[in-house]
């Protein structure tokens, strides 16, 4: 019985990763760069993205990825961001997307001049990082407020990112966190990892990430 749950399994996983092999080569074609966003709850994503409206709103394209509720995606389209919204919930309450998912979310939309598409994964550190849904990056979101240990605690999801978003350094000031600790604590798992500070109250940091995503989509 538990061989034949390993294939099934496997083939599951062999199934996924065709399809995120495909879109990463569709959206090559296509010139948009495809950044995976993955966090606990509460890091920040949405925020994140919010301040990128202004900037990116017309070039810009979000799969919202939820257990419930629509919250997010209402907040991102009040800003003129077109987004799409999965729930999980009605399909068992997955903790993580598929690259399926993604597949028929971009199928049944128009992103002919998207330069650049963010998923905002479900929140947590653990589900998210065991799947490919066709990034070109993984981006690991992680809020000072979480203490420095989490890159030790769930060295999955920051081995199989590109980057890391340090958000809300603002609060520094009021916590006891060392962001230098922190950031050292992220390298001793990826030492290739890219490191962004970021505060979106004050705007620290976001030309850097910016930055971060015209570079990779030239």
């Amino acid at each position: 019985m538990s061989k034949k749950g390993i294939k099934v399994m496997k083939k599951i996983l062999n199934i996924n990763d065709r399809i995120a092999s495909e879109l990463r080569s569709e959206l090559d074609k296509k010139g948009v760069f495809f950044i995976n966003m993955m966090s606990s709850p509460g890091s920040g994503k949405t925020t994140l993205i919010e301040k990128s409206a202004d900037k990116y709103k017309d070039e810009l394209f979000v799969i919202e990825g939820d257990i419930q509720t629509t919250l997010d995606s209402e907040r991102l389209s009040k800003l003129g961001i077109r987004v799409y919204q999965i729930n999980t919930g009605p399909f068992g309450g997955d903790c993580h997307l598929e690259a399926g998912w993604i597949r028929s979310a971009l199928d049944e939309s128009d992103i002919s001049n998207v330069k650049y598409l963010i998923v905002e994964n479900i929140g947590n550190l653990v589900c998210p990082a065991e799947f490919d849904i066709g990034a070109h990056s993984n981006a690991v979101v992680l809020s000072v407020t979480e203490g420095e240990d989490k890159p030790f605690k769930y060295p999955l999801a920051f081995r199989s990112s590109r980057l890391c978003i340090i958000t809300k350094t603002d609060l520094l000031p009021h916590l006891n966190v060392s962001i230098e600790n922190l950031k050292k604590n992220v390298l001793k798992v990826n030492p290739q990892m890219e490191i962004i500070e970021v505060s979106s109250k004050t705007g620290s940091g976001l030309p850097g990430w910016f930055e971060y995503l015209q570079r990779n989509r030239r």
